[in-house]
């Protein structure tokens, strides 16, 4: 074999071998990718709470890490200059600012909250243990402490006593008050709370008759559901003249939901609508205040008949 056809062979396989590396390149690379895209759908089906970003989820976003950007120092600058080229922020530092933030925002409580003082006086009263003469105060520290007192139950006793006249021999006594509900024993406190909780807390009546009797005062929760009825036909008026102030703009949003409603023993299941109506222009420059009127149909022929 010539020496033509040596470096013709050599050549050759040299183009080989580098195509072969480039192939290889090639292949790590995705295989890397892939591992990449494994770690990342791991981490949204089973991951932490965490938001942190890792090392593999900066890959998916920009490819690399991202890097800071520094300014080199130029040789002969003093140190203080070299400070003004260096763009870098210490994450050590601003955690430790974002932590004593938040530990300051825990101390400063709300003004508005009532404050009830509680003086700690030492155990010897005014009198020093050692030498017995007076006291005298130089200062004090004060901490707070943020404390609950849940609502608790109390019982309004109505006294209406009888006046007679010994002359004319007439009894006098002041009307009884009215009530909310006829001869029920909740007042407007109580039922606004069970209103409350069970409408806007989402708390069911079963659990507040749980959390009643933790306070010593048993309550059925059919009579919890009676006062929820007996409210709601109080609260209606109310709720037409909702109705009618949303009825009454020139935009209305609506939207319906079918539920399945039950019939009762034997009964079969049917659908139901659930029928919202949102008033609010404020996006259009309007300064009507919104409002929200909410109704519901048993079943989908009387909806379509008020919708229509």
């Amino acid at each position: 074999m010539t020496s033509q056809e040596l470096l013709a062979a050599n050549a050759a396989l040299s183009g080989e071998v580098q195509r072969s590396q480039e192939a290889l390149k090639i292949a790590l690379l995705t295989v890397e990718k892939l591992k990449v895209e494994v770690a990342y759908l791991r981490r949204m089906k089973y991951g932490r709470s965490s938001e942190q970003l890792e090392h593999a989820q900066l890959e998916l976003v920009g490819g690399q890490l991202a890097q800071p950007a520094v300014t080199p120092a130029v040789p002969g600058e003093d140190a203080a200059d070299g400070e003004h080229h260096s763009n870098v922020t210490s994450l050590e530092q601003a955690r430790k600012k974002r932590e004593a933030q938040q530990r300051t925002g825990v101390r400063d409580l709300p003004d508005h909250l009532p404050r009830r003082t509680v003086v700690h006086t030492p155990h010897s009263g005014c009198d020093c243990e050692a030498c017995g003469r007076g006291l005298r105060e130089i200062g004090q520290d004060v901490s707070e402490v943020l404390d609950y007192e849940p609502g608790t139950f109390h019982v309004v006793r109505h006294v209406r006593p009888k006046l007679a006249c010994a002359s004319c021999v007439t009894i006098t006594q002041a009307p009884a008050p009215s009530r909310p509900i006829d001869r029920c024993m909740a007042g407007t406190g109580l039922l606004a709370h069970v209103l409350v909780s069970k409408y806007c807390d989402h708390t069911p009546l079963y659990r507040l008759c749980q959390i009643y009797a933790r306070e010593g005062v048993e309550l059925q929760r059919s009579t919890l559901a009676d006062w929820v009825a007996q409210a709601a036909r109080l609260l209606s008026p109310l709720a037409d003249a909702i109705g009618r102030y949303v009825l009454a703009a020139d935009k209305i949003h609506g939207d319906d939901t079918p539920i399945r409603v039950l019939g009762g023993a034997g009964a079969k299941a049917r659908t139901g609508r659930l029928w919202v109506y949102v008033r609010d222009d404020r996006p259009s420059g309007d300064t009507a205040p919104p409002a929200v009127w909410f109704q519901y149909w048993r079943t989908a022929r009387a909806n379509i008949q008020c919708a229509t």
